[in-house]
């Protein structure tokens, strides 16, 4: 019991986060989505930065922005002053996170993005910091308390971050239009691709490969037609080739327990 009592403590403390992160979203918010859409539309992208556990909660935003239409690349803090700020183009809006907003590896590339046409977002906890003050759009992270006992794993801080990319992501998702359809374009794979894409003509059986019987057939002639098509159940028809019912595999085994001459029954 006590090591439930402690889970549903870090959940508390969390949910405490979030409800704070909520009630105070303001048109801060509307400005960063308006500034991603406007640049998103204008064929630009998120470039997102991030370094430690808000690198990780970055690379998780920087995906789900890219799976529901808004185009977003990782900006891995180390290389971005050897080469890979290649990534970046004027029209990007640069998508930055740090708790502290004093990240050493991340205001390092600041002054090199100033070189580029670009709009910074900062998820950031503290509106005095560096990055704070360099940037285009404060989103505020700050926290009360982290769901750590000893007060140091980034987790409410993480939480919070993550939400709020999810907002982000979200409520540019409905802004754009983006549908179903669209979704199922960038989800081809999985039971997500399976459910939006998949269509009944491609899994129905061609009629060559169909078990058809007709209803005065016995069940051991379906079996053998089943069998001859390697299919799991027979279609019955009448005479004028209406569907009457079918006969399946499962059908026969439970029959099969109590009627041990199922094989000459009619279907």
């Amino acid at each position: 019991m006590q090591y439930l009592e402690k889970a549903k403590r870090v959940l508390e403390i969390e949910i405490f986060e979030l409800q704070r992160l909520r009630d105070r979203l303001n048109d801060a918010f509307t400005r960063a989505v308006t500034m991603i859409k406007e640049a998103v539309e204008a064929r630009g992208k998120v470039v997102v930065l991030g370094v430690g556990k808000s690198g990780h909660v970055g690379a998780k935003i920087a995906a789900t922005l890219t799976s529901t239409g808004s185009p977003a690349v990782v900006l891995d803090s180390s290389n971005a002053l050897h080469g890979d700020l290649g990534m970046v183009a004027d029209g990007d809006v640069v998508l930055a996170l740090s708790a502290s907003g004093e990240t050493e590896e991340l205001l390092r590339i600041l002054p090199a993005l100033t070189r580029f046409q670009v709009r910074i977002i900062a998820l950031c906890g503290d509106p005095k910091s560096t990055l704070a003050q360099n940037c285009d759009v404060l989103l505020d992270v700050n926290i009360e308390q982290e769901a750590c006992p000893l007060n140091l794993a980034p987790t409410s801080s993480t939480t919070v971050m993550l939400a709020l990319g999810d907002a982000l992501a979200m409520v540019l998702l409905e802004a754009r239009g983006f549908q179903k359809e669209d979704f199922a374009r960038f989800h081809p794979g999985g039971m997500i691709g399976r459910s939006l894409l998949t269509r009944v003509h491609q899994i129905m059986r061609p009629r060559i490969y169909m078990a058809l019987v007709n209803s005065d057939a016995s069940v051991r002639v379906a079996l053998k037609v089943m069998t001859d098509v390697r299919a799991g159940a027979a279609v019955i028809a009448d005479g004028d080739g209406r569907l009457l019912g079918i006969f399946t595999h499962g059908d026969f085994v439970r029959h099969f327990q109590t009627d041990p001459r199922i094989g000459e029954r009619l279907v």
